[in-house]
């Protein structure tokens, strides 16, 4: 009997402290304004596991170099990212059906508050088990601007 038990419990242990991602979103432009928003603040904490629950399995990024990354190396930045914080303006986003794309850019301010890069950027969407999850993106990045 406690052989029994503790394999049921060994089986539940890791659904317990297991966190899944939120499903529930809207088919609109509005969730996707709202995962760049949640993308960019969870840059901002190095949280690796809220940026992976927006990134489809088999996404992959373009950077501002040009170099392609996999979900799995673009994750395995985020806790080496500078400080700093994301402010994302100009953003337009489009819904066909269970794809979606947005552009926008991202203003990235260090901790005193100086511009360290302004970087225009794509992402495509894809409607997946209740929310919307990214499947590719794009970055540019702007040249400086003299005031």
């Amino acid at each position: 009997m406690r052989v029994t038990l503790l394999l049921a419990f060994l089986a539940v242990c890791p659904l317990v402290g297991a966190e899944t991602c939120p499903s529930g979103q809207a088919k609109n432009e509005s969730a996707l304004v709202q995962n760049e928003q949640t993308w960019a603040q969870a840059l901002e904490r190095h949280d690796a596991h809220a940026v992976g629950c927006l990134l489809a399995e088999e996404f992959q990024d373009a950077d501002p170099s040009g170099q392609l990354h996999d979900r799995a190396e673009t994750l395995a930045g985020i806790p080496h990212r500078r400080p700093g914080s994301n402010q994302l303006s100009e953003m337009h986003a489009h819904v066909y059906g269970d794809f979606g794309y947005i552009r926008g850019l991202a203003t990235l301010v260090d901790p005193q508050g100086k511009t360290v890069a302004r970087v225009r950027f794509t992402d495509i969407y894809v409607y997946r088990e209740g929310r919307w999850v990214a499947l590719a993106a794009h970055e540019s990045m702007l040249p400086e601007t003299t005031k």
